[in-house]
């Protein structure tokens, strides 16, 4: 298997880390372009509830959020391309899962590599898992890395 593109989701945590110096090896093993992808959270700002009731404006708050994630894949880009040649971001709205997906194929990306909390019972039930998500969804190979840290 050729593995030209490989896309390294990201959600900033601490989490995100062992999978991204795992995606920087199998980047620079095989030569390949390494796309960082984050998605951002602004689904929970739109609830068809919080808008009236909002005391704040809810279109600045996430015009904020997205320059900040920028900003972040910016600094996060700059620092993996000290290893790799070719690096570029994306950033998208939605459903992480979906949009991972759907980044992936449109992309031609290779491989997907994303961190795991490793979270079971209660936790994941509640919370799901993206990472489990875009394995099962996902038309091309998934590496998942679970996080070292204790919080996982």
């Amino acid at each position: 298997m050729a593995i030209e593109k490989i896309a390294f989701c990201t959600d900033f945590s601490e989490n995100s880390t062992a999978a991204c110096l795992r995606a920087l090896e199998f980047a620079k093993a095989h030569g390949a372009e390494l796309c960082i992808v984050h998605v951002a959270r602004t689904h929970v700002l739109v609830y068809p509830t919080f808008e009236p009731m909002a005391p704040v404006d809810l279109t600045a708050l996430e015009n904020s959020m997205m320059d900040q994630a920028r900003q972040r894949l910016k600094v996060l880009a700059d620092e993996c391309r000290r290893v790799v040649g070719t690096v570029r971001t994306a950033l998208r709205t939605g459903s992480a899962a979906e949009e991972i997906v759907k980044f992936a194929e449109e992309n031609g990306i290779d491989l997907i590599v994303m961190g795991t909390h490793g979270w079971t019972g209660l936790r994941h039930l509640i919370l799901g898992s993206t990472a489990e998500n875009v394995a099962r969804t996902a038309t091309c190979p998934v590496l998942t890395v679970r996080s070292s840290s204790k919080e996982a």
